[in-house]
């Protein structure tokens, strides 16, 4: 059984699909030049919210379609822990290999002058996760979880 039809590894197979996700939309954003518009980093919030969205979605119906409200925090959690993980691995190889990108932050934000690409990869992870972690807690309202005592 591969990771992507592994029904016990979905947040990991679900955090792949949301790092590729994120990954994608970050080198778009750098091709058509719209990459130092910290606005649209908001639409990273629903990359990472359909990925939760869906990997829940697929553990609920991979699992007699119950789960309850702990298992789905913590599949929720994993699934933008892992996505923030590989998704901060990537930025920290594109600043090693592209120095200007770097360099832009440093001249650009508030903080830039405190930053090299070692802290920078680690506050998008820290990001990612805690993200993860709102959006894990909104959308378990929406994807029906099992009552206390029912399963």
């Amino acid at each position: 059984m591969s990771l992507f039809n592994n029904p016990n590894r979905i947040p990991e197979n679900y955090g792949l699909r949301t790092a590729a996700g994120l990954i994608v939309f970050f080198l778009i954003m750098r091709f058509i030049d719209k990459g130092h518009h910290v606005e649209l980093r908001l639409l990273n919030l629903f990359i990472l919210g359909a990925g939760i969205f869906y990997g829940l979605k697929k553990f609920r119906d991979s699992h007699s379609h119950q789960i309850d409200y702990f298992r789905a925090l913590i599949t929720g959690v994993a699934i933008g822990a892992v996505g923030s993980a590989l998704f901060a691995l990537f930025l920290f190889a594109y600043m090693k290999l592209d120095p200007s990108f770097m360099q832009s932050i440093i001249d650009n934000e508030p903080m830039g002058r405190y930053l090299n690409a070692y802290m920078a990869a680690f506050i998008v992870s820290l990001e990612g996760f805690f993200s993860g972690l709102i959006v894990t807690f909104v959308l378990i309202n929406y994807v029906a979880t099992d009552k206390p005592g029912q399963a």
